[in-house]
């Protein structure tokens, strides 16, 4: 009887996962409700013609999509140096150094008369059927010869019309005679985590090569640059992926193949790709003009820490804190002060410090947007037309850590201590020596920095420095505003409460 009870169990746990595979099936972009004709089969049919539909799904995406992906392959000659430029073997110091022991299989020691040309291999994938093509900036970057292989084995030599370090895009362009397949682009920022995607690309040389996975996660910033808002996929990517398209299971382009997390150079399932929404943006421009145009707002900010939130009266740690104002900027135009805490940007909602400058570098040059700030513990609005870009500045900002004393000594900017520190102009006083472990190196104060306001009062010498100082007591956290190297930012310092 236990036995049958058993059975009846099983029998009844395999249904419902059935029913429960077959909700989530149906529920993603496969089509799988035409497959099962009645939820009485037995569950080993049933799971038989899931896995069926499934594969020929990714075989039909895979036949539809890949003339679109083409591979990409670049040469750079590395030339000859000139005769007592090199190191007693006949080749130079300074590529022997850079290539390290690749230098003996590469060069032999020696680079040939007449230079040694470096290959390397990429992606692609083609936009429009003239030929433009979308690749990674560091596919293309610094080569003197590019060649697109379609997927029929057919040649072309590419110009590159544009490309954008800063979000590592590229637009190249081929001339076919006839029309080529073109690349759906789709809506990158509906892509749901756990969604299925498909990769297509050059993987180690080899072309055409297709692989699968889900995403991960979405919004991943790597520290690669300013404007970074990776798709996170599992999907295989490996070298020579990079450029290649990153397709949903609707035949769409939602992402740009462009980085991959492996302490080995293979792939252990974590790969990146660049939105195509923001790609699109970026390709756009380096169409019409060859670069890109971006918005310029004129601060530099920082991280919203909890000491920081709390320095500010904020309740919650969301948005960039203005750390300063350029001269003369569309920020300063518009009324925004060092300090302030910009919480929304033209209607968008700053969670962190980093989507900032992503929001206005995509915001059209000249556009009047509004700026929510939270300052004097207000929320208020303020009106700002923007500028073309000058370089957004961001600082990370130090975690206070409680020792026994402040740590560091500071003194009124005299003409020597101005010439030393490289000071010119500035009101306050300078920090003239850290202690190391200190609860001011802890902070990420440093020699040479200018301690400009204390807690919101400005300090114009030392004296007012220590007045403003003098009723701070253990446990107290104090806030600085600082210049340093021209740049501003704020740091928040925690005195010991043991």
């Amino acid at each position: 009887m236990k036995k049958n009870k058993m059975l009846i169990t099983c029998s009844l746990s395999v249904v419902a996962l059935s029913f429960f595979i077959i909700g989530l099936l149906t529920s993603s972009t496969f089509d799988i409700t035409s497959s099962i004709s009645a939820l009485g089969e037995e569950e080993a049919n049933t799971q038989e013609i899931i896995q069926q539909q499934n594969t020929l799904d990714f075989v039909t995406l895979a036949e539809k999509l890949k003339p679109v992906a083409v591979n990409i392959s670049t040469a750079k000659v590395i030339k000859r140096p000139e005769r007592g430029s090199g190191h007693p073997f006949g080749g130079d110091e300074r590529l022997k150094e850079f290539f390290g022991e690749d230098f003996e299989r590469f060069f032999g020691g020696q680079i040939p008369q007449g230079g040694q040309k470096m290959r390397s291999l990429g992606s692609g994938f083609i936009i429009e059927k003239e030929g433009y093509i979308i690749t990674n900036n560091h596919v293309i970057e610094g080569a003197d010869e590019i060649t697109v292989k379609l997927s029929d084995k057919e040649e072309f030599d590419a110009k590159i019309i544009g490309r954008d370090p800063k979000t590592d895009i590229a637009l190249i362009k081929i001339d076919p005679d006839k029309d080529l397949p073109v690349a759906q682009l789709g809506d990158s920022d509906s892509l749901k985590v756990g969604e299925w995607v498909m990769a297509i690309g050059n993987p180690f040389g080899l072309d055409q090569t297709v692989t699968a996975g889900i995403v991960s996660a979405k919004w991943r910033k790597l520290g690669m640059g300013p404007y970074e808002d990776f798709i996170q996929t599992d999907a295989a990517i490996n070298q020579g992926n990079s450029g290649g398209p990153l397709f949903n299971t609707r035949g769409e382009v939602v992402g740009v193949n462009s980085a991959i997390f492996s302490p080995s150079g293979g792939n252990i399932g974590i790969g990146f790709a660049v939105p195509i929404n923001l790609a699109k943006n970026v390709v756009d421009q380096l169409k019409e003009k060859g670069k890109v145009v971006r918005g310029w707002l004129g601060v530099s900010i920082q991280l919203v820490t909890p000491e920081l939130a709390e320095s500010f009266g904020l309740v919650d740690k969301k948005g960039a804190l203005v750390g300063g104002v350029t001269k003369n900027s569309p920020a300063e135009k518009g009324g925004i002060k060092n300090g302030d805490i910009i919480t929304a940007f033209d209607g968008k909602e700053i969670d962190e410090m980093n989507e900032l400058p992503l929001l206005v570098a995509q915001t059209p040059v000249g556009k009047k947007v509004d700026v929510t700030i939270f300052r004097d513990g207000k929320t208020i609005t303020k009106k700002v037309l923007l500028g073309e870009l000058e370089e957004e500045k961001t600082f990370a900002a130090a975690d206070s850590t409680r020792t026994e004393d402040l740590g560091m000594d500071v003194s009124d900017i005299t003409q020597s201590l101005a010439r030393r520190y490289g000071i010119s102009g500035e009101k306050g006083v300078v920090v003239t020596y850290i202690e190391g472990g200190s609860p001011a190196a802890a902070a990420g104060l440093q020699e040479g920095d200018v301690i400009v306001e204390v807690n919101r009062t400005p300090v114009e010498d030392k004296k007012q420095y220590l007045e403003v100082l003098e009723d701070a007591r253990e446990g107290d956290r104090i806030l600085f505003w600082i210049t340093r190297d021209r740049n501003s930012m704020f740091l928040v310092l925690t005195l010991d409460n043991d």
